[in-house]
């Protein structure tokens, strides 16, 4: 007959002498450090130089298990290896930070300011609608598409803490990270710096201004890199709250992309920067696609619109019938291509037949009045 259970069990002091090996956590690698044995049980801060130990300090964020393994050059070679082999543009998560106090708005509600019609913070959401997951870290609000949400700790706690945050909710391997203030940001912006992630083994890539700035939060981040910092920075400094972007952004290894589009970085921080925004979507160069891309959002239509096709029919029928029949022709249009599919196909032909008929009419008038 076996001995109970805790006979055979070693002594708890041996376990403890033999699982007492404290770790040093860093970007270079993990590896034994010795510290005093009255000390190994006391909280400690990890740093680059090793482990030492520290009081406790208030919001202290443990590293995430997942930040234990040390990235290193092993890991920036499967970086590479997986980004040549994907074949694809990179799967990712976006996270938006909206929960700033807007001070320099007197406190106003500035993801919900609306530019052109549209909530700043849905301007942002259209523009991310390829991510998997799309986390927006501030108070929550009605949005013109699902999203996920969080708060940081504390509440106002910074761009760090918010970062942190919503990376909780994520699982694709790279993370957009946007500001919710963002009036002429756009998928072309978005597809550039995942396509230059997916390029190369860096860990982010940040969109670089007119003047020349990088923006760290116009960027896509490799999810694991962006937890090793972010634990690290925690570690260090006993919390992520008030910490100021530059400290992550120098830890990464990060590519610079030109802007894709212009303005797309431009955030709105004044009042005149709304008043810059709402002026600049009216010129005339840019209102018609502002205009369809607010009415697709507003109606929840993913459809390429033909402006130029649509703009011809809707002359040809005030020219060729009567004024008022442009926009009862252009609506009739549309609802004949959704019957037939929806489609930006089924629209082009749509509108090739009305305008058809509509010269004929106008043929006919002609023929009235030689």
């Amino acid at each position: 007959m076996l001995p109970p259970l805790a006979d055979r069990l070693p002594p708890l002091s041996a376990l403890a002498e033999r699982l007492a090996v404290p770790i040093r956590l860093s970007r270079a690698g993990c590896g034994p450090h010795s510290l005093p044995a009255d000390q190994l049980l006391m909280p400690v801060r990890l740093s680059r130089s090793g482990p030492r130990p520290c009081p406790p300090a208030r919001n202290r964020l443990p590293p995430p298990v997942s930040t234990r393994r040390a990235l290193g050059d092993t890991a920036r070679a499967a970086h590479t290896l997986a980004a040549h082999t994907a074949g694809m543009t990179t799967p990712f998560d976006a996270i938006v930070l909206a929960g700033g106090a807007a001070r320099r708005l007197g406190g106003a509600d500035k993801p919900g300011v609306r530019v052109g019609g549209r909530a700043l913070l849905d301007r942002v959401l259209a523009a991310c609608a390829g991510a998997g997951a799309t986390v927006v870290v501030g108070g929550r609000r009605g949005t013109a598409r699902p999203v996920l949400w969080t708060r940081e700790e504390p509440a106002g706690g910074g761009p760090l803490a918010a970062l942190d945050a919503g990376l909780r909710l994520t699982t694709a391997p790279a993370v957009l990270a946007l500001s919710a203030d963002l009036p002429f940001l756009g998928e072309p912006t978005v597809t550039g710096l995942l396509d230059v992630l997916g390029t190369g083994g860096r860990e982010g890539v940040l969109c670089v201004d007119e003047d020349g700035r990088a923006q760290p939060l116009v960027a896509v981040y490799r999810a694991e890199p962006l937890r090793r910092e972010l634990a690290l920075l925690a570690a260090e400094h006993g919390s992520l709250e008030g910490l100021p972007l530059r400290l992550l952004t120098r830890e990464l290894d990060l590519a610079r992309l030109p802007a894709p589009q212009p303005l797309a970085s431009f955030d709105c921080d004044t009042w005149e920067d709304i008043a810059t925004a709402r002026a600049r979507i009216r010129e005339h160069g840019n209102v018609l696609d502002e205009w369809i891309t607010a009415v697709k959002d507003e109606l929840g239509i993913d459809l390429d619109v033909d402006t130029g096709v649509l703009l011809d029919l809707a002359r040809d029928a005030a020219h060729g019938v009567a004024r008022p029949a442009a926009p009862l022709t252009t609506f009739l249009v549309g609802y004949a291509a959704a019957k037939a599919g929806g489609e930006g196909a089924e629209v082009a032909e749509a509108a090739r037949k009305a305008a058809a008929l509509a010269n004929r009419w106008a043929a006919e008038k002609d023929e009235l009045n030689p």
